[in-house]
């Protein structure tokens, strides 16, 4: 998969820098962790998902995740399984044909509910195994962790193929306080057993808010449901801890449009009537009565905090949060400086942007990070933002 590829040249050439990569499961993983950008979820009763996949239908996905736990009823589940296999088999017959390649297959991942369901799939899937990136692990604790993982392991030796794990941390003793940190410490351990099948850590925002009849409207962010806030600011401290620490991705977003509003739109008019004019605000008006304020104020946090990527539930959500992790040309060039000058001759100079001190120690990290990124979602233009890419009249 490759990030923007629905784009055409001319507009690549006229937004980006450095245009983005193509990507696929057997990029290293340390790189593929970050490329999760918006994961949208689908359940596996659709009964389109092959078709639009092999035709593109929605032009800007480059990962999803085809659930068979939550978004399916547990009546369902047998029709879900079926209708998954038949999903892949058509997939993987449009690979080995052509219909598919590189820049446009996503990557595929499979939410289970269980590690028994998991090994079954894995066997009915045959090869058809090898278009699948790896599996979900909902609910996943010190309880359940160690089945999932040694479970993965053993179907990586078995088929020959490679698959990764993304726990979500979403039960019960990670969000009780007086639980919480000896639950984390116990699944950190867990997950550091299985290091190289771990592609990253997600948060399971929706059950969280759940164990206390909790949800968030559309002009609520995550960051704002303070139990919820706590815990994520408690995973990251733990799991994206260097040296060895996991890319953790945002929680999901769940609201698509409504005319409906209480509070103030989260977006400025300021960079849209800088960027565009009129036509600008036109498009903040849009965005808003799309509820897309919400979403993109919510990306900006996560980004803030340190979470890379978000659990999606609707299309019109895939260029939003895409746009939002473009590298911009200045965190680029302040990126690639310290990079260059980290060789123990100066410890701080002047940002090439004449903004700000550029300090190697404590911004190296950061600057590594921001590289990976870079070839990933590419880099603006100086000129431009995610604001143009907005613009282009691709969601629906």
């Amino acid at each position: 998969m490759k990030y923007f590829n629905h784009l055409p040249e001319l507009h690549l050439e006229g937004f980006f820098h450095q245009k983005p990569k193509v990507i696929n499961k057997y990029t290293d993983r340390s790189k593929l962790a970050y490329s999760l950008g918006p994961l949208l979820y689908m359940p596996a009763t659709r009964p389109d998902i092959a078709q639009l996949i092999m035709t593109n239908k929605y032009k800007e996905l480059v990962a999803l995740v085809i659930c068979l736990e939550d978004a399916v009823g547990d009546l369902e589940v047998k029709q879900a399984e079926e209708l998954l296999i038949s999903h892949m088999a058509k997939v993987t017959k449009a690979v080995m044909a052509g219909q598919l390649i590189n820049e446009t297959t996503p990557l595929i991942f499979i939410r289970v509910r269980s590690a028994q369901q998991m090994s079954e799939i894995a066997v009915r899937l045959g090869s058809s195994l090898e278009q699948v990136a790896g599996f979900v692990f909902p609910k996943f604790s010190s309880v359940n962790g160690e089945g999932f993982l040694s479970e993965l392991q053993k179907i990586n030796v078995q088929s020959g193929t490679l698959l990764y794990g993304m726990p979500i941390l979403e039960s019960p003793e990670v969000l009780y306080k007086e639980k919480r940190m000896a639950e984390l410490l116990r699944i950190k351990e867990i997950v550091d057993r299985y290091e190289e099948l771990i592609l990253n850590i997600r948060i399971g925002a929706t059950d969280l808010c759940g164990l206390y009849g909790l949800r968030r409207n559309s002009q609520t962010t995550v960051y704002e449901i303070s139990i919820v806030n706590e815990l994520i600011t408690d995973i990251v401290n733990l799991f994206s801890r260097e040296p060895g620490g996991y890319v953790v991705s945002g929680p999901v977003w769940e609201h698509f449009s409504s005319n409906q509003r209480i509070l103030k739109p989260q977006l400025r008019e300021t960079p849209f009537e800088k960027q565009f004019g009129s036509e600008g605000l036109r498009l903040r008006k849009e965005l808003i009565s799309k509820n897309f304020d919400g979403l993109i104020q919510e990306t900006l946090l996560d980004k803030a905090n340190g979470l890379v990527g978000k659990t999606i539930i609707h299309p019109s959500h895939l260029l939003p949060v895409q746009a939002m992790h473009v590298v911009s040309k200045e965190e680029y060039v302040d990126a690639l400086s310290i990079v260059q000058q980290a060789n123990g001759q100066k410890g701080v100079f002047k940002s090439e942007f004449q903004n700000k001190m550029n300090e190697i120690k404590p911004h190296l990290k950061w600057a590594e990070k921001t590289l990976m990124k870079s070839d990933i979602y590419g880099v603006f233009h100086e000129n431009s933002t995610f604001i143009d890419l907005l613009s282009e009249p691709v969601f629906s």
